[in-house]
Order: structure tokens, then C-alpha cells, then sequence
């Protein structure tokens, strides 16, 4: 073989194995940031802000995740990424458990970690960007219940899972506001909706067949809203109104028409952008354990509770503002 075959195939060679951290350091750091589910609106409208962040930073943004909430499938996507080596992983995480024995693999292989919108156990990563605290979306949401009827009465819970960390906290904290300050409201049903709109319409339906003093349904993923709210509105029950987590657009429609009376969040879009700031600061390490507050970008000065960065306190939209929003 000729030497400069040779040196040809063994340039080939050096480079195909070069890694997410070798490509990064022409440029800023890889960041691979995964949503629960690619598909859902609300995590589309998360990425929005992601690409944002990317972009003022300079930094190679990489989004994946399964199409379905799949908790199998986050796990085989993130052990991809600790193979190729990038140097932040960010999770919204679906199974705590299963996610944190991956992550805790990939910190020890020196790749930073953060969770977003849902967390891992707090030994599997460095920082945890938190939309709302569990007892702030509970006081919100039952404190719409409680007005909406009267302190008292019959209500039930839509949720994408019943095992999803950030779904389960939702709910304990709700039925802990209840039980403390309103403990005349009685929840009589937790169905989960695989974080799909129609299974959530089918699920509202099976409630309102089984309870017919429920007067209440409560959402918490961004699906089931718009889900319930159709099967009150073909079932004829003008008694029964909606709340819960959601986007303004995908439910203008029922708030306009009173079915829908109050969505609640936060401002998605935010949400992404500070997830991929906190990752890249946490790779730069000017985000570090003991710190007390955070700024990045145009977040500025947010709170930090121990490892725990808050975006704020959440945001109810209804018929006197929704037409101000869209996403």
C-alpha cells in the first residue's frame, strides 16, 4: 500500500471516531436536551425557547426523545448520547427510577446533567430547572376548584401517568392543599391519559358515567384539557367545568365557550430557554451548588431552592386574557 493510501485511511479513521466533545470545542458546548414526548404541543413549545438559547449561545443543540411517553426509550436515546459523548445531557424526566441509574452513568463519564420540567433523584444530576413547585400548581389549581364549587363537592384528576415523577408529586401535593384547606372538596377519581387528547376525552367520559355528582374535572398534562372539556361539551353537562395545565391555544376555544374555566402554567417557551442556559452554565460551572440566585440571558434573577432552579409562580389564563397568548 502506498504511504499516502495509508495516511489517507488512517486520517478517515481519526476522524470518524471523533466524538460530540471533540466537535464542540470548534464551537460551543453539544447540548442534547429530551422531552418526555416529541409529539406533545407542549414540549414543541418548549423547544421554541430551547432553539432561542442555543442560538445567544452559540452551542450545538441536539432534541430528541420518544414519540409516545416511553420510558424505555428515553433510557436507550440517553445512553446514545453517553456514548457519542456530548458534554450536557437535559431530561424531562418520564421514569425517575429507571431515568437516574442512566444518568448517574453518564455523570460518571464527566457529562454534566440536568433535568427539566420533571426530575430524577437528586443524585443523578447537577441541577434541577423546575417550571413551578408541586405545592404552587396545587394551591393554584384547587384554589380554582374551590371557587368554582363553593368549597365544596365531588371532583376528579386527569393525568398523563400514574407513575410519571413530576404527575405523581402534582398530585400528592393536590390532595394534601385539599385535605388541609378546603376538606369539603372530595376527589373520586385519578385516571390516567397516556398524555393523549383522546384518551383523556374517553377517560372524562368513563368519570362522568360513574360519578354523576363529580362537577370538577382537573387536567395536569396539557392533553387531557382540551380532552375533557370536548367530552363535557358532548355530553351535554353544563354543570361540570374544566380546569388544569394547558396551553392557551389549545384550549381558547372551551374558555370562550365557559366549558373551560381556568388553564394553568407557565410560559413554555421560557421554560426551554432556561433549561439550556442552566445546562450550558452548568457546564461552564458558573452555576454551582450554594448558589442563591440565576441569571441567564433575559431570565434574570430567578430563585434557586438548594438544587432546584425555579422559572416562577405558575400563570392561569382565562377569558379575560387567553387572546393575549399564543402558543
Amino acid at each position: 500500500m502506498k504511504l499516502g493510501t495509508w495516511m489517507a485511511i488512517l486520517a478517515a479513521s481519526l476522524l470518524a471516531g471523533c466524538d460530540a466533545k471533540s466537535d464542540a470545542k470548534a464551537g460551543g458546548p453539544t447540548v442534547a436536551m429530551m422531552p418526555k414526548s416529541k409529539g406533545n404541543a407542549y414540549f414543541i413549545a418548549c423547544k421554541k425557547g430551547a432553539d432561542e438559547a442555543a442560538k445567544e449561545l452559540g452551542v450545538k443543540l441536539i432534541w430528541d426523545g420518544p414519540t409516545d411517553p416511553d420510558p424505555a426509550g428515553q433510557n436507550n436515546i440517553v445512553d446514545g448520547w453517553i456514548t457519542r459523548g456530548v458534554d450536557v445531557i437535559a431530561v424531562a424526566v418520564e421514569n425517575r427510577e429507571g431515568m437516574s441509574s442512566v444518568l448517574k452513568k453518564a455523570r460518571a463519564k464527566g457529562i454534566k446533567v440536568v433535568t427539566w420540567d420533571a426530575d430524577s433523584t437528586p443524585d443523578a444530576r447537577d441541577v434541577f430547572v423546575n417550571q413551578a413547585t408541586p405545592e404552587g400548581i396545587a394551591k393554584t389549581l384547587v384554589e380554582h376548584a374551590a371557587r368554582l364549587l363553593g368549597g365544596k363537592g365531588e371532583y376528579a384528576i386527569i393525568t398523563a401517568s400514574l407513575t410519571a415523577g413530576n404527575m405523581v408529586e402534582w398530585q400528592k401535593a393536590i390532595e394534601k392543599y385539599n385535605k388541609e384547606k378546603y376538606p369539603d372538596l372530595k376527589m373520586v377519581a385519578l385516571r390516567p391519559c397516556d398524555d393523549k387528547q383522546k384518551q383523556a376525552f374517553d377517560e372524562a367520559n368513563n368519570i362522568l358515567n360513574a360519578h354523576k355528582n363529580c362537577k370538577l374535572l382537573m387536567a395536569i398534562c396539557s392533553p387531557a384539557v382540551p380532552g375533557a372539556a370536548e367530552a363535557v361539551e358532548q355530553a351535554n353537562r353544563s354543570d361540570v367545568k374544566v380546569i388544569g395545565l394547558g396551553l392557551p391555544n389549545d384550549n381558547k376555544v372551551f374558555v370562550k365557550k365557559g366549558i373551560t374555566e381556568a388553564v394553568v402554567l407557565w410560559k413554555t417557551a421560557d421554560l426551554g430557554y432556561l433549561a439550556v442556559q442552566a445546562a450550558v452554565a452548568v457546564h461552564k460551572g458558573t452555576l454551582k451548588p450554594g448558589d442563591k440566585t440565576f441569571s441567564g440571558g433575559r431570565l434574570q434573577n430567578l430563585e434557586l431552592q438548594g438544587d432546584n432552579l425555579l422559572l416562577g409562580a405558575p400563570f392561569t389564563f382565562d377569558k379575560s386574557n387567553i387572546d393575549q397568548f399564543d402558543f
